[in-house]
């Protein structure tokens, strides 16, 4: 390998191209659902994973991951694109790259399954993904408690995180579970995989929060099922 070549190997590595290849996934995502019919299309949604209840419980686990690479309507997947864009790249150089992809997906995981326990309607979009790296800034924070840019993008997440928050509630067709859900799990895996350079780590601390996050989403799924099985059923 000549040096050029291995110098644009090494500016690769360290550039986010795990921010992209999300971003690259949700676009082709939104250009198959077009071709099937529209991003709006409740059965082309269903067709390609996005969050049901039922079929969940009938065995659809993979719905509680593939709602992330789903958008309802083109100003869906532009804002959670934008989002993706300008967020993912800086919490990938902080994270690096496989923790920002466990941060995104483990994320996602958590919204949507306290979607399952506590949204009955159908869904789909990046969101719970999305307020997982919300949730992720204000871990950062602690992570770097003197860092003046860490600490100033937290405390602008925070407001933001609230705005968000509080248009959901006065929003129809917006899953508030979802996004809270993302927030929780993100803000629990985020503390669990900590950060490579972090001023403030803690091993023990890091599995403590593993573990939390685990038995969130053990919760969340045995309260889905709850709604059409009977706890009693499942545990005997």
């Amino acid at each position: 390998m000549n040096y050029k070549t291995k110098m644009k190997w090494q500016r690769f590595k360290r550039g986010p191209y795990i921010t992209y290849t999300l971003l690259a996934i949700t676009g082709i995502m939104f250009l198959i659902q077009e071709f099937l019919g529209g991003s709006t299309n409740t059965l082309v949604l269903l067709r390609l994973g996005a969050k049901m209840n039922e079929l969940i419980v009938l065995g659809d686990w993979y719905r509680l991951l593939t709602p992330m690479f789903l958008h309802i309507g083109l100003m869906h997947l532009v804002f959670n694109g934008l989002v993706i864009y300008f967020l993912g790249i800086q919490l990938e150089t902080v994270f690096g790259h496989w923790r920002f992809f466990l941060l995104y997906i483990l994320s996602a995981l958590a919204g949507n399954a306290a979607s399952f326990a506590f949204n009955s309607n159908i869904s789909a979009g990046a969101s719970t993904a999305l307020f997982g790296l919300f949730g992720s800034t204000l871990v950062l924070k602690k992570l770097f408690p003197v860092h003046p840019q860490i600490n100033a993008m937290a405390k602008n997440f925070s407001v933001l995180i609230v705005l968000n928050l509080i248009f959901g509630l006065f929003s129809s067709g917006i899953d508030m579970a979802g996004h809270i859900g993302g927030l929780v799990g993100g803000y629990l895996i985020a503390f669990a995989l900590s950060a490579p350079n972090a001023w403030n780590k803690n091993v023990k601390r890091q599995v403590l929060f593993a573990v939390l996050y685990v038995v969130l989403i053990l919760i969340l799924i045995l309260l889905g099922y709850s709604r059409f099985i009977p706890l009693s059923t499942l545990f005997s």
